[in-house]
C-alpha cells in the first residue's frame, strides 16, 4: 500500500507553528519572519510535502483549473502551423490570470470519445470553458455539447451565433486589400489558393456552387472575388507548404495563358506556389506575383519576401483568454475584431 501523503496539517505539527502559519509559507499572501518559514520548509521537506494539493484547492474554488481548446484537424497537425502556435501563445498568457491550464481537444461529437473512451473529450473532460477554433461543421454540432454543461465558450475565427463571444479577423477587407494591390500593378489574369473549404475536403478546384463552410476560407474567397469575380480558384487540403506546391503546380501546367498572380489564403500556401512557379521556369515576381497571408516567417524561402497581410495571431489568442476570464468572473466578454496590416514585399510586381 502506498504512504499517505502528508498534510499542510503535518507539517505544521512538524513545524511547531499553527496550520494557517505554514499555510502562508506556502501561499506567500501573508509576510512570516524567516526563521519560521525555514522551520516549516525543513519539516516540509523531512515530511515529502511539494506543496497544496490542487485537487483541494480546484474543490474550494469549485474550478477544475482547465480552460478545453477545441480543434477539427488531428491535434499532431496543429502545431505544424506557425499562425496557430502564436496564438496558443497569446492564448496561454490571457489565461494566466486564473492560474489555468490549457487543454487540447479534438471535436469528439462526430470523431467519437477515442480508443475505449480513455482520451478526454469535449462531453467528459473537466472544463471550466472551451475556446472553440474555427466554428464550423462538426465544431457547430460540439457547441451544443458545451452549452448543454453550461460551460462558457468563446470562438476565435467562427461564428458560433448570438452570445457567443467571437474573437476574428477583418478576413474580407484584408484579402480586398491584396487584391487590390494586384489590380494597382496592372493583373489581369489572377488565380486563387485557399483554404480548406471544409473538413474532409480534399484538394482541386472550386466547383461552381460548391459549399464552403469554414468561415475564414469563405471571408478571404469574397474579398479576392469583390476584385476578382472570376479569378481561378484552386482549394488546399491545409495550410502547408506542400500544398501550395500542388496548387502551384496544378495553375502552371494548364494549356492555354497561365496566371500572372496568385493570392494565396496563408503564407505557407504562398510559398509553395514560389516553389512551383520555379519549378515550371518562372521567375517571381517578374513572371508572376504571389501574395500570402498571415506575415510570419517561412524557413528557406529567401531571398523572397512576402507580400502579405500581417495579422495578430498571439493578440487573438490572448484576447480569447482574457474573454474566458471575464465570463468566469460573471462578466460579459465582448466580440473583438483585429485588423491585418498589408506588407509589400519583393513578391509583387507589375504585370508582364
Amino acid at each position: 500500500m502506498s504512504a499517505r501523503r502528508a498534510t499542510i496539517t503535518d507539517v505544521a505539527r512538524q513545524a511547531g507553528v499553527s496550520p494557517s502559519t505554514a499555510s502562508v509559507v506556502f501561499s506567500g499572501k501573508t509576510p512570516v519572519s524567516d526563521a519560521t518559514r525555514l522551520r516549516v520548509l525543513e519539516a516540509a521537506a523531512e515530511l515529502g510535502y511539494t506543496g497544496p494539493d490542487p485537487r483541494a484547492a480546484s474543490l474550494r474554488r469549485g474550478r477544475s483549473g482547465i480552460v478545453g481548446v477545441v480543434f477539427e484537424e488531428h491535434l499532431g497537425t496543429v502545431f505544424l502551423d506557425p499562425v496557430k502556435t502564436r496564438m496558443m501563445d497569446g492564448l496561454a498568457d490571457g489565461v494566466a490570470s486564473l492560474g489555468a491550464g490549457l487543454l487540447l481537444l479534438r471535436d469528439d461529437v462526430s470523431q467519437g470519445a477515442g480508443p475505449h473512451g480513455a482520451q478526454p473529450t469535449l462531453t467528459t473532460a473537466p472544463l471550466d470553458a472551451a475556446v472553440l477554433v474555427g466554428c464550423s461543421g462538426m465544431l457547430r454540432e460540439s457547441l451544443a455539447v458545451v452549452r448543454s454543461r453550461g460551460i462558457p465558450v468563446v470562438v476565435i475565427e467562427g461564428d458560433a451565433g448570438d452570445g457567443v463571444p467571437r474573437i476574428e479577423l477583418d478576413n474580407r477587407e484584408a484579402q480586398r486589400q491584396a487584391a487590390s494591390h494586384l489590380r494597382s500593378l496592372g493583373h489581369d489574369r489572377v488565380a486563387i489558393v485557399t483554404l480548406p473549404l471544409r473538413t474532409g475536403r480534399g484538394r482541386g478546384r472550386l466547383e461552381d456552387g460548391e459549399s464552403i463552410t469554414i468561415d475564414v476560407t469563405r471571408e478571404r474567397l469574397a474579398g479576392a472575388r469583390d476584385v476578382y469575380p472570376d479569378a481561378a480558384v484552386f482549394a488546399s487540403a491545409g495550410s502547408f507548404i506542400d500544398e501550395g506546391l500542388a496548387a502551384g503546380r496544378a495553375l502552371f501546367s494548364v494549356d492555354g495563358p497561365r496566371p500572372t498572380a496568385v493570392l494565396a489564403q496563408s503564407d505557407l500556401l504562398a510559398a509553395g506556389v514560389i516553389r512551383a512557379a520555379e519549378e515550371a521556369g518562372l521567375r517571381v515576381p517578374e513572371d508572376v506575383s504571389v501574395t500570402g497571408f498571415d506575415g510570419i516567417v517561412v524557413d528557406g524561402l529567401a531571398p523572397y519576401e512576402l507580400t502579405t497581410l500581417v495579422q495578430p495571431a498571439a493578440d487573438k489568442g490572448r484576447a480569447a483568454g482574457m474573454a474566458v476570464a471575464a465570463m468566469l468572473a460573471g462578466e460579459d466578454a465582448a466580440s473583438i475584431r483585429f485588423t491585418c496590416v498589408f506588407r509589400e514585399g519583393n513578391t509583387t510586381a507589375v504585370a508582364p
